[in-house]
């Protein structure tokens, strides 16, 4: 008849994948170890002392240079020692199972819930484990509190100071992938796929997509009949905002799309440099720098391209300066744009005004320069006043 212990060892031995002399040595180290604490004599030399258990029965005995030395009473001493090591083994075993279940889940989002907020960590049941997130993978200005939920990315499975735990979170760029692989079946399918990202996180995204089917478009995939998709992203992503731009193995085309939503006239690139100078019309070049520069900052990481943004009129002379010829095509668009001079954006006119006089077909300050009050008050939707305040507005720029 096996006994308990033996039962308990193959049983530790089966499922961590120990050999049962593995274990029984390390049942013998503690053995030595509470020899030496309960019963050696003080400064007492532990030179030659050895434990031995006997793997069917569990029978320990301590001896010194082979002479039996077990003391009376040691064995519910030794009986406790060996359940403590055999629980640890099987608690340890436990532990590798969880973290193996997590370790396959990396790269996939979860649902959690908040379990503890420290100053620089949040802590979340994941179910069978805990998921730490640490303050670099909290998504900035977010605040959490207990007991809320969440949904959060495997991201590693890291020894951080306290044994091996889940790190998750919600600042990485692959949180944004698999939110959107959630939502967009042509994603999993393999047919619409993310070839590059840039974030910054609470803030602004921007992804570039492309789809291995020509009569599939790969934005429309991610954006969803009415919105539908990358809004369930935007749900998420409390007021971060989402910029999905086509591919394009022409680096012109790429990054003029990678700076929307800012409209972009000419890009002109220096190849060896990797460097764009890209020309946009005057009242779009604050949208294609963006707040604190944060759209050609984007931009700049999606494409992997530095961008120098420049307005109409000084293209040509950025392009020359860096010994790049433009094509005709490019000196003619750039022209166009200069001929028809500065935007009426300039001028900071009411919204109202400046759409009637748009939808008039007058969109440049030149335009205003040569029409007298007489010819304003013929436009829809411009009376006495706004035609008062358009000739100031064009009298002092």
């Amino acid at each position: 008849m096996i006994s308990e212990f033996s039962a308990a060892l193959n049983q530790v031995a089966t499922e961590r994948g120990i050999d049962k002399k593995d274990i029984l040595q390390a049942i013998e180290m503690a053995l030595v170890a509470a020899y030496k604490k309960d019963f050696a004599e003080k400064d007492a030399s532990l030179e030659g002392v050895t434990a031995q258990v006997d793997e069917l029965t569990g029978e320990a005995r301590i001896l010194k240079d082979g002479k039996d030395i077990t003391p009376a009473g040691f064995g519910r001493i030794a009986s406790q020692t060996a359940k403590q090591v055999i629980l640890q083994q099987l608690r340890r075993t436990e532990e590798d199972s969880i973290l193996d279940e997590y370790r396959k889940k990396i790269g996939e989002v979860l649902q959690g819930t908040v379990f503890r907020v420290d100053q620089k960590l949040v802590v979340l049941d994941l179910g069978r484990a805990q998921g730490v997130m640490p303050l670099k993978e909290q998504i900035p200005n977010e605040n959490y509190t207990a007991g809320m939920r969440l949904r959060v990315l495997v991201k590693d499975i890291q020894d951080m100071g306290r044994g091996p735990e889940v790190l998750v979170s919600r600042a990485d760029e692959e949180f944004i992938k698999a939110l959107f692989k959630a939502e967009v079946p042509e994603m999993t399918s393999g047919t619409v796929k993310i070839v590059s990202i840039a974030r910054e996180p609470g803030s602004r995204t921007k992804i570039a997509v492309e789809s291995t089917d020509s009569s599939i478009d790969p934005v429309g995939a991610c954006v969803g009949h009415k919105g539908v998709r990358v809004q369930s992203v935007l749900n998420e992503l409390n007021g971060e905002k989402i910029d999905i731009v086509p591919y394009n193995p022409d680096p012109v085309k790429y990054i003029a799309a990678a700076l929307s939503p800012a409209r972009v006239t000419a890009v002109k690139t220096i190849t060896e440099e990797k460097k764009a100078i890209v020309s946009v019309p005057e009242d779009q070049q604050s949208l294609a720098i963006g707040k604190q520069g944060q759209n050609v900052r984007l931009a700049h990481k999606l494409t992997g391209w530095k961008i120098d943004i420049e307005g109409v009129e000084d293209f040509i002379q950025a392009a020359k300066k860096a010994e790049v010829e433009l094509t005709e095509e490019e000196e003619k668009r750039v022209e166009s744009r200069q001929k028809r001079g500065k935007s009426i954006a300039v001028l900071n006119l009411d919204k109202k005004i400046e759409k009637a006089l748009r939808h008039a077909g007058v969109t440049t300050v030149e335009q205003l320069k040569e029409m007298t009050r007489k010819d304003l008050l013929k436009i829809e939707g411009i009376g006495s006043r706004s035609a008062e305040k358009v000739l100031k507005a064009v009298s002092v720029h």
